[in-house]
């Protein structure tokens, strides 16, 4: 390991606020497009004289994530008036017009649905010579959504999942085919299995109908089907005839051979960042690994991904490389030997990898996994957020569960979670299950190096049931300005949750938003489809798939200003092929929370006549939940996540 002072990203572009997720790079880096582009590489560097055309501007991502130095390239030609004399491949760019006094061998046109490209140039193109283009590595026309335009995004709902069969751990993904809700298109489903060092362990299809059906992918049937193998490394899945948006989002249980072992965390989000954070250091006995998985075919350098301390400049580099599609795991004790709880890292991922991973091992061999979250770069402080109060009440809400405090302790560590915030100006807010603030603790102007947790259960004091129900309730981390600081709306806060009959805790992250009001700042409420404000929940809760092991579930209805006295709330239970069995319906008071267990909700009768592969939707048309998903088995495990809609 050593010390460096900039970082070198990957030049791929990802993801844009502005403009959302970018397909070129996943349809570059596709683990069935990589191997051909590597064999059309191979053939042009046999060539005398090649010439690249790149009418989009798209050789440089080609070149960050291939060697290009073995193809003898002696022209760079380009569409665009503004990209000539640009260096592009090592040379300046000509105008496409120069086409005609070249004498190259063959041209690579560095672009999909090339065609009507080359038709704008064909008459100036060398006579007899060889053209090839991205199309010659094109996938099949089955894994795409729209063959018209190759770079639509909806050919691209693809995303990674870690997945481990090894040693007695297990994982299991579970989603649904949330797709039918917007089209009755058959949905396809391709999966490509990576080991640790980035080879291809197994391939296969899943078919799936056009009912808003469960898909279960468990690491024990993947092993049986293909050998009784062993692996941790990358599941990568891709989604064909999808409809409405290309956001591929899961639940991914991590379990084992021992009861004790349960964990839970969700979806990776399929776009590689600059920077992540909310990694969390050890406590004392505790090992803390980050699962750094390549989203690409080409190496991570050494000295390409790092890891700081949050409020610090200096970057400690992992001094060694990783393979293509490699998963390797780093243990951050090696970076930083005297860093512990409650410090955290900020992750230089450098567009390698989608968000990463991060597994505690406690000093009795427990593991729980979690993962962290995108640290944006392109923020600054919003200097309407301060002024929200007048029209949007509490504005900015960050909702978390309070589990019983009769045998949960619930712990809350404020995160920064983009370079802009050198500070975070917050108040915590205590509600019991009714809807009542039972707490308000301001923490004054956090400094982004300094934070320190916050134990909920010490702030009770001595709450009678009367004041807190059933002993549970809610917290809401909401922006307080009475001591100066800025803010971005990008607030952020890890929780921790520590079962004291099992010994067993579990982690969770996430972010603020704006909930139930019919004013809108900027895209909040968020809505998951169509424009804001999002006044309405569909949540996908996955279930415990046998009777010894249940299902937790926590509902807050946040409120930014005052909004229905009751939520109207639809339990639906659906069976694995997307029918509805039965329905129970909830009242949360606003600003309240419901804490159930699905084996309460649902008697055993209607648990065994919906399967074992069964699931449930919330819905409420009338206010936007926030919901968390857990899997409980008796004392011996437990695990919390917050759960996905759509």
């Amino acid at each position: 390991m050593q010390t460096a002072p900039q970082e070198m990203p990957l030049k791929v572009k990802t993801f844009s606020n502005a403009t959302g997720g970018s397909p070129l790079f996943k349809a570059l880096g596709h683990p069935l497009t990589a191997p051909k582009l590597q064999s059309l590489i191979n053939s042009l560097s046999l060539l005398k004289r090649v010439a690249v055309y790149d009418p989009l501007g798209q050789a440089a991502e080609f070149e960050a994530m291939y060697d290009l130095s073995e193809i003898k390239i002696t022209n760079v030609l380009v569409q665009n008036i503004a990209d000539i004399g640009k260096p592009t491949l090592g040379l300046n760019a000509e105008p496409a017009t120069e086409f005609s006094s070249i004498d190259v061998d063959a041209i690579l046109v560095t672009a999909f649905d090339a065609a009507k490209l080359l038709a704008q140039v064909k008459h100036l193109l060398p006579q007899g010579v060889q053209v090839f283009s991205f199309d010659d590595a094109r996938l099949p026309d089955e894994f795409l959504t729209n063959t018209r335009n190759y770079l639509d995004g909806l050919n691209f709902a693809t995303n990674y999942v870690f997945f481990r069969e090894e040693n007695g751990h297990h994982t299991r993904l579970v989603t649904a085919n949330y797709w039918a809700g917007y089209s009755k298109k058959n949905v396809g489903l391709w999966c490509c299995l990576f080991s640790k060092d980035g080879k291809v362990l197994a391939q296969w299809n899943e078919k799936l109908g056009d009912t808003v059906q469960t898909i279960t992918i468990d690491s024990i049937e993947v092993s049986k089907r293909f050998g009784n193998i062993q692996f941790t490394g990358s599941l990568f899945i891709h989604f064909s005839g999808v409809a409405g948006h290309d956001i591929v989002k899961y639940a991914l249980d991590n379990y084992g051979d021992d009861a004790s072992v349960l964990s839970c965390t969700h979806d990776a989000n399929s776009w590689p960042a600059d920077l992540y954070a909310g990694l969390p250091a050890p406590r004392d006995g505790e090992q803390v690994l980050l699962w750094v998985q390549n989203s690409h075919p080409c190496q991570i350098p050494a000295n390409g991904v790092g890891l700081s301390l949050m409020g610090s400049d200096e970057i400690v580099w992992i001094d060694k490389p990783v393979a293509g599609f490699a998963t390797c795991a780093v243990d951050v004790a090696s970076l930083f030997p005297q860093a512990r709880w409650p410090q955290q890292f900020e992750v230089h991922a450098g567009r390698h990898f989608v968000r990463p991973r991060y597994e505690v091992i406690d000093s009795k061999g427990r593991r729980l996994i979690a993962h962290t979250n995108v640290e944006r770069t392109d923020l600054k402080a919003d200097e309407g957020i301060p002024g929200l109060s007048k029209l949007m009440g509490k504005g900015f809400i960050l909702p978390a569960p309070i589990l019983p405090v009769g045998r949960w302790k619930n712990i809350v560590l404020p995160t920064p979670m983009s370079t802009a915030q050198k500070n975070l100006p917050l108040t915590l807010i205590i509600y019991n299950a009714k809807g009542q603030q039972v707490g308000l603790f301001p923490l004054g102007k956090l400094d982004r190096g300094n934070i320190k947790d916050i134990n909920i259960n010490k702030l009770f004091g001595n709450l009678s049931e009367r004041e807190f129900p059933g002993g549970f309730g809610h917290l809401e981390l909401v922006y307080d300005f009475s001591q100066g600081g800025e803010a971005d709306g990008w607030m952020h806060a890890l929780m921790r949750y520590e079962d004291t009959k099992s010994g067993h805790n579990t982690e969770t992250s996430f972010g603020a938003h704006i909930f139930n009001t019919a004013l809108v700042y900027k895209n909040e409420p968020q809505s998951y489809t169509g424009r804001p404000p999002g006044l309405t929940t569909r949540l996908f809760l996955r279930l415990g798939r046998d009777e010894d092991t249940d299902t937790l579930c926590h509902l807050i209805y946040p409120a930014s200003t005052p909004w229905h006295a009751q939520s109207d709330t639809d339990l639906m239970l659906v069976d694995s092929k997307g029918t509805e069995m039965f329905k129970k319906t909830i009242r949360i008071a606003c600003s309240g929370s419901l804490f159930w267990r699905y084996h309460d909700m649902f008697n055993k009768e209607e648990r065994q006549l919906a399967g074992p592969d069964a699931y449930i939707i919330i819905r409420d048309t009338t206010c936007r939940l926030f919901g968390y998903h857990g899997l409980i088995k008796g004392e011996k495990s437990f695990c919390l996540d917050h759960m996905f809609g759509f």
